[in-house]
C-alpha cells in the first residue's frame, strides 16, 4: 500500500486546513461551507490540493479531500461508493469510531451528506441513504468500498484531474442491494410532488435526520 506523503509535501495553506480539521464532523462542516462544484467549465476530478486551490468540490472531490485530511489524523483513507440505477453514483469517505460506521460527504442534496458513526454494519449505513437517494431517476442498487492506498495515482496532491480514481470505483466489485419496490414508489411520488411545488429547493423531510453528521 502507498503510504501518506510527509508533511513537508503539503503547502502551508494545505497544512493549515488539515490542522484545523481533526475530526469527521469538522471536515463535514468544511465541505458544506465550500461551494458545490457544478463543473460549469468542464468536468473535473480534483484532489485535495485542487479543492484547496479552487475552493469548491463535488461529491468525489469532497470524498478525496476528506480522506486526505483525516488520514493525517489517523483515519484509514477508505471510500464508500453507492451505485445507482441511473449510473449517477455517490461517493463518500467511510470511517469507524468505537466499532461503528459513519461517513463524511459532499452533495447537492443535504440528505446525502455524512452520517454519524452509529451504524453497526455497513449495510445498515447504506440503508440510511436509501430514501434520500430517491429523486426523479436515482435508486441505490449496490455498494462497495475501496482503500485509496491500493491505487497508484496520487489522489492526495496531484495538480491534475485523477480520472483513474473514478474508473477504479466503477470497476471494483459492488455488493447487490435490494429494497422494496413499494418503498421506492412511495418516495419517488413524494419527491416528484415536492419538486413540482418547490422546484428550486432540496427536500429534508426524511426520517432519522438525527443520524446525519
Amino acid at each position: 500500500m502507498r503510504e501518506a506523503p510527509p508533511r513537508s509535501a503539503y503547502t502551508l495553506r494545505e497544512r493549515r486546513v488539515i490542522d484545523r480539521l481533526p475530526t469527521p464532523v469538522k471536515v463535514q462542516r468544511w465541505l458544506e461551507a465550500l461551494p458545490y462544484n457544478h463543473e460549469e467549465d468542464g468536468e473535473t476530478l480534483r484532489t485535495f490540493r485542487g479543492v484547496v486551490r479552487e475552493r469548491e468540490a463535488h461529491c468525489l472531490e469532497g470524498a478525496l479531500s476528506a480522506a486526505t485530511v483525516l488520514e493525517a489524523h489517523g483515519y484509514p483513507p477508505v471510500l464508500l461508493d453507492l451505485e445507482s440505477v441511473d449510473l449517477l453514483d455517490h461517493v463518500l469517505f467511510l470511517f469507524r469510531e468505537d466499532g461503528r460506521y459513519g461517513t463524511v460527504a459532499r452533495s447537492r442534496d443535504p440528505g446525502l451528506h455524512g452520517r454519524k458513526p452509529v451504524f453497526r454494519s455497513l449495510r445498515d449505513l447504506v440503508y440510511s441513504y436509501v430514501d434520500p437517494y430517491v429523486d426523479l431517476t436515482g435508486r441505490i442498487r449496490g455498494y462497495g468500498t475501496m482503500d485509496l492506498r491500493t491505487l497508484r495515482v496520487d489522489w492526495r496532491l496531484s495538480p491534475r484531474n485523477v480520472w483513474s480514481v473514478e474508473e477504479s470505483l466503477i470497476d471494483m466489485p459492488h455488493a447487490r442491494f435490494r429494497t422494496s419496490d413499494e418503498r421506492y414508489r412511495r418516495w419517488h411520488e413524494r419527491y416528484g410532488a415536492y419538486k413540482r411545488r418547490f422546484p428550486d429547493r432540496k427536500p429534508v423531510f426524511y426520517p432519522d435526520r438525527h443520524r446525519w453528521l
